[in-house]
């Protein structure tokens, strides 16, 4: 099997030859650390370990051209309509070619559609975050109003890629917080945040994509009845470490409903070899029983 026939079978709960195996990004760093310590410059990462080939592209949902400052008020709300107007993008050539190069390597396609909250409310700095969150507090219909031309915009430039060319998932990503839980609330993050989900939602459902996945650098557990009832269908938690995140108990909870990428604590990884395999042991095979 290739690694999408793979990958998608095991999104569907059909058999397959193996579970797919593939990393959440190495840092260059890392990468040249490997390098001194006698990993080939020759030799392919994916090749090495035996991993699974895995293609991610992100949609440009920036302001274009770049704001002076993010609006404070309705009368700046238009500003930022003309800096998010889907005319005024490329029509994703480079991301199809990209994709289609994927697909013909028979890598698993992903598409980031969503880059989350903060990242959509231009936060950058500490100043920028202060200001979004007295916003969230004071403002929230600005907010939701800027959340929503950032949604239209991701669904607009989703359905250019959709029509001339397929992916196996499609990818949200929302860096909403820490390991104590999200900056939001989730009566806030249902209100502000997810409608500006819907208009993606409603193309990915158009177009057939049938895994989408919601990657949280964080204890995203609250939100997670929301989202699910909004269609996000796989959780891929990264760097969590945190009792509210442990896979089993979200499998009890939301059974095949939710699929689960990732997930491992990666604590153990400050632990020795033994810790590790433990944890792995302790997790891996009973989710793979049930699918």
């Amino acid at each position: 099997m290739t690694s999408s026939e793979r990958f998608g079978a095991v999104m569907d709960g059909l058999p397959t030859d193996r579970v797919p195996f593939f990393e959440e990004g190495i840092r260059d760093e890392v990468l040249a650390r490997w390098r001194r310590e006698g990993l080939p410059d020759t030799v392919d990462v994916e090749t090495h370990f035996g991993l699974d080939k895995r293609l991610e592209v992100p949609l440009d949902l920036g302001p274009q051209p770049g704001l002076d400052a993010w609006p404070r008020s309705r009368a700046d709300l238009p500003a930022l309509q003309r800096s998010l107007d889907p005319a005024n993008r490329h029509d994703m050539g480079e991301e199809i070619r990209l994709l289609e190069e994927g697909r013909d390597q028979g890598a698993i396609t992903m598409l980031r559609v969503h880059h989350g909250f903060f990242l959509g409310m231009g936060v950058g700095t500490w100043e920028r975050f202060q200001e979004v969150i007295y916003q969230v507090a004071d403002a929230p219909s600005l907010v939701r109003d800027m959340m929503h031309m950032q949604g239209e915009l991701a669904a607009v430039l989703t359905e250019r890629v959709l029509r001339r060319t397929r992916i196996d998932a499609a990818l949200f990503s929302e860096p909403i917080g820490g390991n104590s839980g999200p900056l939001l609330s989730p009566q806030t993050f249902r209100d502000l945040v997810l409608p500006a989900y819907d208009p993606v939602l409603d193309v990915l459902r158009r177009y057939a994509v049938n895994t989408v996945i919601l990657r949280t650098y964080a204890n995203s557990r609250c939100l997670l009845p929301a989202l699910v009832e909004r269609g996000v269908n796989c959780l891929w938690g990264c760097d969590v470490s945190t009792v509210a995140m442990k896979y089993r108990d979200l499998r009890r909870e939301f059974g095949s409903d939710l699929r689960l990428l990732g997930g491992v604590d990666v604590a153990v990884l400050r632990a020795d070899r033994t810790a590790i395999r433990r944890e792995v042991e302790r997790t891996v095979p009973p989710l793979l029983e049930q699918g």
